[in-house]
């Protein structure tokens, strides 16, 4: 039997701890036969000496983590804990100079997990990328902290978000207000996203002079979109001709990526997604990169990496 102490006085503790000692109760899962004691600010490990050891290094790399970055994840502190290679080395020894953008009132923006460091990379070494994946894995956060870093960097001198308006269906002209302000709920999580990396007077001053544009896929046809950070988000919902549409309209000096997640696809049943079809055959083509988000790679409540993993195997069962 052995027992050690572990300080945590250069971090906060709740954010070591989580809300309601949430994430402590992910470390005692992890280490059932460790008895784990937290008193103020101390950590006391008791049980076999490896399996002390283990933990150890474990919570050091943890402590590591919000020494560097402030806070972490339900998501990310699972995956810090994991067994995967992965999750043991690639995000506690960050670059501290790896923010993408700096938000309203200091707010950090970086790439939290593997898949989006890789989304990053790929993006710095190719002109479109295709980032595919479930809900909450931070494709669509993490392509638009892309684009906006680029914008302030001047590498582009403009921003176009685009999605299909698919889910308006018939029902478009039925919905109150001019087409704008139809067109607007399905877009809105470019909106949100651009809330938390701009301020709001400056963000205002972009929209009114079109430095940065948000409008339906349908708006992209007969456009040239040149010296522009363009994505495609939501692009599951477009199809076959849509999206072949949109990646011809990419102009020399313009860098493009392409977000979607092919388990959610709102088409009309006549119609195929282009997505599965693009991402199979342009896959190969150098220039263009490709990433697979999957549920390691959730950011939002822990709970919803349960739920992805449910309806995931739920599909298996369903197809066999």
């Amino acid at each position: 039997m052995t027992e050690s102490i572990i300080n945590l006085d250069s971090i906060n503790p709740i954010e070591f701890f989580g809300v309601n000692n949430g994430k402590l109760d992910l470390l005692k899962k992890k280490f059932p036969l460790l008895k784990i004691l937290s008193r103020g600010t101390q950590l006391k490990l008791s049980g076999a000496p490896e399996e002390v050891a283990t933990a150890k290094d474990k919570i050091g790399q943890i402590v590591k983590y919000l020494e560097r970055n402030g806070n972490l994840s339900d998501g990310y502190f699972e995956q810090i804990l994991g067994d995967e290679e992965k999750s043991v080395d690639n995000f506690t020894d960050r670059n501290p100079n790896d923010v993408l953008v700096f938000g309203p009132n200091g707010r950090t923006v970086r790439a939290r997990t593997a898949n989006q460091q890789r989304m990053v990379a790929l993006a710095e070494k190719n002109d479109i990328v295709f980032a595919i994946g479930p809900a909450g894995t931070g494709k669509t956060y993490t392509a638009v902290a892309l684009a906006v870093r680029a914008l302030k960097n001047k590498a582009v001198r403009k921003i176009i978000l685009t999605r299909p308006a698919v889910e308006a269906g018939e029902s478009l002209g039925f919905l109150p207000g001019d087409l704008k302000e139809k067109i607007d709920p399905y877009l809105r999580p470019l909106y949100d996203a651009l809330d938390d990396m701009i301020p709001a007077d400056k963000l205002s001053y972009f929209m009114t002079n079109r430095v940065i544009e948000i409008a339906p896929l349908a708006y992209m046809r007969g456009r040239t979109l040149d010296n522009s950070f363009i994505i495609l988000d939501e692009a599951q919902n477009a199809t076959d001709l849509q999206l072949k549409m949109f990646l011809t309209r990419i102009g020399a000096s313009a860098k493009a990526i392409i977000t979607g997640d092919l388990t959610q696809i709102d088409l009309p049943k006549n119609q195929r997604s282009g997505l599965e079809k693009a991402t199979r055959i342009l896959r190969n083509i150098d220039g263009i990169g490709y990433v697979q988000l999957d549920e390691e790679d959730v950011v939002r409540h822990r709970l919803v990496k349960a739920i992805i993993r449910a309806y995931e195997g739920a599909k298996e069962k369903d197809e066999h």
